[in-house]
């Protein structure tokens, strides 16, 4: 091999390992705190609505351009009003790559705080905000926080994904979903214990994209859950053709027993499964920038 082509080699081998050194799990998980600290957040309530102008504030603290996307919802407890967030940064080269999540918590009747559902996507999303705000990237670049993904009562087509549904067919209309090279979505992904899993619906070439970088930044270990069919905010995209792939751990705690529950707290999430993820999705944007 050529001395040129080695040393061109030898920089694209660092390059990942830089940008995915400027994703920190602990500050990921301090913001998560930070969201969980506002109690119970399902939609159209006062605590997700200071949940709301605590995200807008950080991400416009890091220049970053932020939309604030409300519209109103029919569920099967009347209309409520919700709000995707969209922070973006303009490109050169008219594509764009997405990172999507929720920040809302499923209403229960008791004291439910959505630390890992709900709020560890969040906390992961503010934080790619830090890690990549200097970054040059040729794509528009979308962090996208979804408002109404939990079910208002039982999960159905209707009563479910309400954020994503409604900004897919948004960008649908405008342009923006036939300009998307690839979009990630995150949920799930605080457990201490992670295993992502395999998820059947999402889009296979960008699916067999991020796992090659997980192996080869050394979190293969994490990203080896079951092949599982999940309905998740991909899906909206994947269904109107974008390429969309879902990153979750859906075993969380002994036989699933936290999911959904009171035990679903700060305590059970980890920094170290944070930093795996936003590292290996951080360097997923940098090759579908290329």
């Amino acid at each position: 091999m050529h001395r040129s082509k080695t040393l061109t080699l030898a920089a694209a081998l660092l390059a990942p390992l830089a940008l995915g050194a400027d994703f920190s799990g602990a500050q990921a998980l301090e913001y998560t705190k930070a969201l969980v600290a506002f109690g119970p957040r399902p939609a159209g309530t006062p605590a997700l609505q200071k949940t709301q102008d605590y995200i807008v504030r950080q991400l416009k603290a890091q220049g970053w351009t932020v939309t604030e996307d409300a519209f109103p919802a029919r569920t099967p407890a009347g209309v409520l009003q919700m709000k995707n967030i969209i922070a973006s940064r303009k490109g050169t080269n008219g594509k764009a790559v997405v990172v999507t999540g929720h920040y809302d918590t499923k209403r229960f009747p008791f004291k439910f705080v959505g630390a890992n559902d709900g709020g560890a996507s969040g906390g992961l999303l503010l934080e790619m905000a830090r890690a990549l705000k200097d970054r040059p990237f040729k794509s528009d670049v979308y962090l996208v926080f979804f408002d109404g993904e939990e079910a208002v009562r039982d999960w159905t087509s209707t009563d479910s994904l309400y954020g994503s549904r409604h900004l897919a067919e948004k960008w649908q209309k405008d342009g923006t979903n036939a300009r998307i090279t690839g979009l990630i979505n995150v949920d799930m992904i605080g457990d201490r214990d992670l295993h992502v899993v395999s998820e059947m619906y999402s889009s296979e070439p960008l699916r067999r994209l991020l796992w090659q970088v997980a192996a080869q930044l050394g979190e293969a270990k994490r990203f080896d859950g079951q092949e599982l069919p999940i309905e998740d905010d991909h899906v909206p995209f994947l269904r109107l053709g974008v390429r969309a792939l879902d990153l979750i751990d859906f075993e969380y705690g002994p036989r699933h027993a936290w999911w959904h529950t009171t035990e679903d707290t700060v305590d059970k999430l980890s920094a170290d499964s944070l930093q795996a993820v936003g590292k290996v999705v951080a360097e997923t944007l940098r090759r579908l920038d290329q």
